[in-house]
């Protein structure tokens, strides 16, 4: 089962990863300054890291007894 969690992490990571990438191309894409995508990238993003930070917090942290 250990295992099985941290695969789920490194995969979960990986998406996340990608997805950031993919994020940022999207905005970059029609934008005409630096301010054009980078602020609403960070306002997008912000939000789905804290998610996916607090999850894997949650899978890492040892069981309640």
């Amino acid at each position: 089962m250990k295992s099985l969690k941290w695969l789920a992490l490194i995969v979960g990571f990986a998406v996340l990863m990608i997805g950031t990438v993919m994020v940022f191309m999207a905005f970059d894409r029609d934008s005409n300054s630096a301010s054009d995508t980078i602020r609403p990238f960070v306002i997008t993003m912000t939000p789905v890291w804290g998610v996916a930070i607090a999850a894997a917090i949650v899978l890492v942290r040892p069981p309640a007894k």
